[in-house]
């Protein structure tokens, strides 16, 4: 028996589903403590109940947290896994909260492979430090852009590109605009690159941060060539559990650089994954650009890849495939080491770290 939930930012919906994936019984509560009560006293009218949460590390989280705390690990079902069992049920893909449940429920009962979660706190508190920095960097980002069109407006060429706070506040040394408008123009100016500044400060502690939480994760993915604090903090936050991907082929289609084969009758032919994690897609990009632009062993199999003919976007699709695995290698390992070495730090790994092969 699966007590399956659909989970909601303000609801829980949960669906009882028996072996024979059959829904017996579905429940909707709110997210609150007496709503975690009614699903616990639903769950007891069957017997060895397992629980299975949508996406259990995201809105399922608070619920997978709580569960976590009273002993009992829930399995998480990927979103589009249930969405794929609800548009090839019988209810010719109907959607509501409680089709949903059922339709996590019966993922669960039938697909192999899928993990229970476990709360790490390392993961969780690295999580939320990227996204924070995430934000901070799309927020200068946007006053960066706001001051570019303030600067074209009192200077006659603008600002350079690559424009920095102490950059415009150069610029605007030199302006001194005498009508209304141009000193309003100024003022704003003069406010955005403030703001930078006072960016560019909360940046700088989301990376320390990033760093403290880092190192509590014992990663070693940093060894790796081409991955510093940032990159690494990043593809921590978004693989979690390692153990997830049953292999190192499924880790590099979940990231975006397994092509995908696009065969019929006697043609063979792939094309490129625009599936995947974008963010880890990015990651894996920013490693490969950095390895080839000094003397490592990925510039190498990135200048054979040129040299049998294959463009430049190619040789870098078979280089980040290349390092995806990695990668995924170096995670495996981290992992391993965590399980035998429990708390209290790492010694290293003893696997070369800036082969792409």
């Amino acid at each position: 028996m699966v007590i399956a939930i659909d989970p909601h930012k303000a609801s829980w919906t949960a669906a009882a589903v028996n072996s024979n994936l059959q829904p017996l019984a579905t429940l909707r509560v709110p997210v609150s403590r007496d709503g975690y009560r009614q699903l616990r006293r639903f769950a007891r009218r069957w017997p060895a109940v397992t629980w299975a949460i949508e996406g259990a590390t995201g809105l399922g989280a608070p619920l997978s947290n709580r569960l976590s705390g009273d002993g009992i690990d829930p399995v998480d079902v990927p979103a589009k896994l249930a969405a794929r069992v609800r548009v090839l049920s019988s209810g010719h893909g109907r959607k509501n909260d409680d089709a949903d449940a059922i339709s996590v429920g019966i993922a669960a009962l039938t697909a192999a492979g899928l993990l229970s979660t476990s709360i790490d706190d390392a993961i969780t508190a690295l999580r939320a430090v990227v996204e924070h920095r995430d934000d901070l960097v799309k927020q200068r980002t946007q006053t960066i852009n706001r001051l570019h069109v303030l600067l074209t407006k009192l200077v006659p060429a603008g600002a350079p590109t690559q424009l920095s706070a102490d950059a415009a506040a150069g610029v605007l040394r030199g302006v001194r605009p005498r009508d209304v408008a141009g000193r309003t123009f100024r003022q704003l100016a003069v406010d955005l690159v403030a703001e930078v500044r006072r960016l560019d400060r909360r940046i700088c502690t989301a990376d320390a941060d990033i760093a403290t939480a880092l190192d509590h994760t014992g990663s070693t993915l940093t060894e790796l060539f081409g991955i510093g604090t940032g990159l690494a903090g990043k593809i921590l936050a978004r693989v979690g559990n390692v153990h997830r991907f049953r292999s190192a082929a499924a880790f590099a289609a979940y990231n975006g650089t397994a092509p995908i084969e696009v065969s019929s009758g006697d043609v063979k032919r792939h094309r490129l994954s625009r599936a995947g994690d974008r963010q880890l897609n990015h990651a894996l990009h920013m490693m490969a650009l950095t390895q080839i632009r000094h003397d490592t062993e990925g510039r190498t199999y990135y200048q054979r890849k040129r040299a049998d003919g294959k463009s430049h976007k190619e040789a870098m699709r078979c280089l980040k495939r290349r390092l995806s695995d990695a990668v995924y290698r170096q995670l495996l390992h981290d992992a391993e080491h965590k399980l035998t070495a429990g708390p209290g730090g790492h010694s290293g790994t003893a696997q070369t770290s800036s082969v792409a092969d």
